[in-house]
């Protein structure tokens, strides 16, 4: 190739960056974005806070970040809400002790962005691993959470022991690309959904701390999420957080508990039916906020 075609091929390339960023930037502002830390002890937590208006809590993933709930949080933001989007501890620029934690600890994380953000309670929303923390938060610190939304929320009933290997084998980082990505399809994602939409954005050592936070903490102290309103969506196609989990949760307490269905939808959940999720959620927060029992 000349070279000055190689040349003014970087400048467009440099041209085309500045204006995706420059678009990302005017979003942002639109938005009201801004970031802050926030001390939690020993940790220290960047969060991400887009909006006005009441504040909603978002808490990822095993091993993932809270980007994941940026569609959402866009479709929260719009309808008037602030989002709140922490990274937990371990991931990017928020940091903290990894050994000999539980969701106690993770949840006074989430604890301390509530109050560092705002005055009064907020609600708190949680996909998957996110869905223990969040219980615990409603627990252990019951005057900070309006309602909590669950996404995937498993923790009673188990997976059964192929779908285990899958999820085992979906955060083994030495396989072979074809053989991991096969597993995270098999775990993550309904049927005919892309799982490759989930290949990056892993983080291991923070997959690994939390779920050693998980295994030392008993179900018990996290299942009922306190006193507080729930909302739980379910994936209709989900291996790992079963139906008869959240069944049970609402069998337990059924005046506190809303289950709703989200077809064509795994574990993965975010990525794939996020327009769903967020309907969902501001039909729920709608009710809530009109008057709702709680």
């Amino acid at each position: 190739m000349p070279r000055y075609v190689v040349i003014k091929t970087a400048v467009r390339m440099m041209i085309v960056g500045l204006f995706f960023l420059s678009a990302r930037n005017a979003v942002a502002q639109a938005q009201g974005e801004r970031q802050e830390i926030v001390k939690a002890g020993r940790a220290t937590l960047h969060v991400t806070i887009r909006g006005k208006g009441d504040r909603i809590v978002f808490i990822p993933s095993l091993g993932r970040g809270v980007e994941d709930f940026d569609r959402i949080g866009n479709a929260l933001v719009a309808a008037g809400y602030k989002v709140i989007l922490p990274e937990p501890r371990g991931i990017g620029w928020s940091t903290g002790p990894l050994d000999g934690i539980t969701l106690h600890d993770l949840a006074a994380d989430v604890a301390a962005i509530i109050r560092a953000t705002g005055p009064g309670p907020a609600t708190v929303v949680g996909h998957a691993f996110g869905n223990r923390v969040a219980r615990m938060v409603a627990t252990d610190h019951p005057a900070l959470v309006k309602e909590v939304i669950l996404l995937a929320a498993g923790g009673m009933v188990p997976m059964s022991p192929e779908t285990e290997a899958a999820f085992r084998r979906a955060f083994n980082s030495t396989l072979p690309r074809v053989e991991r990505m096969a597993a995270m399809q098999r775990a993550f994602f309904a049927s005919g959904n892309d799982a490759t939409v989930w290949e990056k954005g892993w983080y291991y050592d923070a997959a690994s701390a939390q779920s050693a936070a998980v295994r030392a903490t008993p179900v018990s102290e996290w299942w009922g999420a306190g006193s507080a309103p729930i909302l739980v969506l379910q994936g209709a196609e989900d291996v790992i957080a079963l139906p008869e989990n959240s069944r049970k949760l609402a069998a337990e307490y059924p005046k506190r508990v809303t289950i709703v269905e989200i077809p064509r939808s795994g574990h993965a959940m975010l990525p794939e039916q996020p327009d769903l999720i967020s309907a969902a959620v501001l039909a729920y927060l709608k009710r809530q906020g009109a008057g709702t029992p709680r």
